[in-house]
């Protein structure tokens, strides 16, 4: 096992507090400023737990650079007043920067014990496996 440092504990904190920022702010109608709060949150957590070396490494790889435009420039527009489209530009650069996580998410969940009889449903299971890509290439 590795070691989790006092920054990282509260680098997941900061991010968990993000995500439910961001969730409660499009229940509440695309609310700007539980957005904006939420986003700061998410960076300043995601900061904490991989470094900030790391955290602009992980931004600015060449291959990134449309997703980190994109999540920074819906940012942008959230703190603009432009709510909603700004949060569908941040999601599409989410789903961009993240894309390579998602199989590994995916089937590490799936093996979680009640939520994975529910992820492998017949026609969840169908939907997660497009999701996740080729399963071939995630299993060690």
């Amino acid at each position: 096992m590795f070691e989790v440092s006092d920054a990282q504990k509260f680098g997941v904190g900061l991010a968990g507090f993000g995500i439910s920022f961001i969730f409660v702010g499009i229940l509440l109608f695309f609310d700007r400023s539980l957005l904006a709060l939420g986003n700061f949150l998410f960076i300043a957590g995601l900061t904490c737990v991989i470094g900030p070396q790391r955290t602009l490494r992980f931004f600015f790889q060449r291959h990134k650079i449309k997703g980190a435009l994109s999540f920074f420039a819906g940012v942008t527009l959230i703190l603009m007043r432009w709510a909603f489209i700004g949060m569908i530009l941040e999601i599409y650069g989410f789903f961009l920067l993240f894309s390579g996580f998602f199989p590994v998410a995916i089937n590490f969940l799936r093996r979680v014990p009640i939520l994975g009889t529910f992820l492998n449903l017949p026609g969840l299971s169908m939907i997660l496996d497009k999701l996740a890509g080729d399963a071939g290439r995630t299993r060690v």
